[in-house]
């Protein structure tokens, strides 16, 4: 990895706290038909003055717009945004569920980590290979297969584990701390 890549971290359209109350307000708007701050705050589970402390930017940057009546809308670019990163985490729940096997509720809490960090090329480049995964083709047929027979346990010994290569992705046991 080059020096400057890890810096690319920072430089995303939104964070994943901005992602959840752009997503929480979408969805209140299409349940309901509105949304205030503290439907918001009653949605992520957050008290009302952390809420509104926390659209203070979103309302800045033109994704959300507050009427005189205090009712809480998205612009466009805000409803894009909360409709790219549930379509980001739909493709990386289905990439982590179906394709590599792992866990439903780990998938879910895995996809929900990153969905707002993909590019637009990664996402539509995810977005083809889920279109792809999901057709019935020999083909692909073929490669789950292929990978179903892969081994996907770590065997805890990198030396000797077909998953881990050269450093085992198993964690260390934990070591209770001394009592003093």
């Amino acid at each position: 990895m080059s020096q400057e890549v890890w810096k690319e971290f920072e430089d995303n359209q939104i964070t994943h706290s901005a992602a959840h109350y752009l997503m929480a307000i979408k969805q209140l708007l299409e349940d309901h038909g509105y949304a205030r701050v503290t439907d918001i705050a009653k949605a992520l589970n957050i008290t009302r003055g952390s809420c509104s402390i926390s659209l203070k930017p979103l309302k800045k940057r033109g994704l959300v717009v507050e009427d005189e009546n205090r009712f809480l809308k998205l612009s466009e670019e805000g409803k894009r945004l909360a409709e790219l990163v549930e379509l980001n985490d739909k493709l990386l729940e289905i990439l982590f569920g179906e394709v590599l096997g792992v866990d439903a509720e780990q998938a879910e809490i895995d996809a929900c980590k990153i969905e707002h960090l993909l590019s637009i090329e990664a996402s539509t480049k995810l977005s083809a290979f889920v279109n792809v995964w999901n057709s019935e083709r020999p083909e692909v047929e073929a490669f789950k297969n292929l990978l179903k027979s892969e081994p996907s346990t770590c065997a805890g010994d990198s030396g000797s584990c077909e998953v881990c290569n050269s450093i085992c992705i198993k964690p260390l046991p934990q070591v209770p701390s001394s009592a003093s």
